[in-house]
């Protein structure tokens, strides 16, 4: 408890994260496309920890935007920090690393909040010469897995991260066959309403069974024109379309909107073998 003779901290200065860098993987086809509003603070990033291997993360952070990228900011910087360093080992076992890297970003963000902060999350490592992604889905909507064998769902593994400072989540290791889509969405998606009716996981599902072509950029495209045109039910025809729709799109007044991401993984081939001498 706070006396009344003691001071208050300054508070800490709002941040923004760095731009992302969409990666470049021989095997791997990598895109993101989110709409922006004043509440909430969705955030992807991706990272190279090594040869072969990639970090992903989509992250939805409650509160006033940019509060909640001030706390992406930190939750960024221990991932670009402590990433390398916990995957660099020769030993390395993936998915007690993301586990470790997890505890990590579960505790950067109660302490860049200054308390607690709900924070969904999907966050994995993807091995390039595998196929696989180690990975925890901490309190976010289920990750979509599209392959031949139809939709797959990759659900939600423990509470959402900001809530509890010795929380651990044990990650799942999930097979990518070539050509296989690793789709991830933000709630705010989801949740796109008209009418009092939400857009929904189903919805979700159809839209990506159904999106054209093998580009991780068409498929993100897809999964928000699809969510966008169902809260367009009803109103002037394609008027948030034109307005909104695009590589950001934004507004403070978009009805039964929130922000909202969408994250694309294409398993394009598996890694090209290296040429041996005879």
């Amino acid at each position: 408890m706070r006396l009344p003779f003691q001071s208050k901290p300054e508070p800490e200065p709002l941040r923004q994260p760095l731009p992302t860098v969409v990666p470049r993987i021989a095997s791997l086809d990598v895109a993101a496309q989110y709409c922006a509003t004043p509440m909430g603070g969705d955030f992807y990033d991706f990272l190279e920890v090594g040869p072969g291997l990639l970090l992903v993360l989509l992250i939805d952070i409650a509160g006033e935007r940019n509060q909640a990228l001030s706390v992406a900011a930190a939750v960024q910087e221990a991932i670009h920090r402590r990433g390398p360093e916990l995957f660099a080992s020769d030993v390395l076992n993936e998915p007690d690393a993301v586990t470790s890297l997890t505890l990590e970003i579960n505790q950067t963000i109660l302490s860049a909040a200054g308390g607690v902060r709900c924070a969904s999350a999907f966050f994995g490592c993807y091995n390039e010469e595998l196929g696989i992604i180690s990975y925890v889905n901490p309190g976010h909507v289920p990750a979509l897995v599209r392959d031949p064998t139809g939709i797959t769902l990759l659900e939600t593994s423990g509470l959402p991260l900001g809530l509890f400072s010795h929380a651990t989540h044990d990650a799942m290791v999930c097979a990518l066959q070539p050509g296989a889509v690793l789709a991830l969405a933000t709630r705010g998606l989801l949740g796109a309403k008209v009418r009092g009716e939400e857009y929904g996981l189903e919805r979700l599902k159809t839209s990506l069974a159904a999106a054209p072509g093998r580009g991780a950029y068409d498929i993100c495209k897809k999964m928000l024109a699809d969510a966008v045109e169902f809260v367009e039910q009803g109103k002037k025809p394609g008027f948030l379309r034109r307005r909104y729709l695009g590589n950001r799109m934004g507004g403070s007044d978009l009805p039964g909107i929130n922000d909202m991401a969408a994250v694309a993984l294409v398993h394009k081939s598996a890694k090209p073998a290296q040429a041996t001498a005879d």
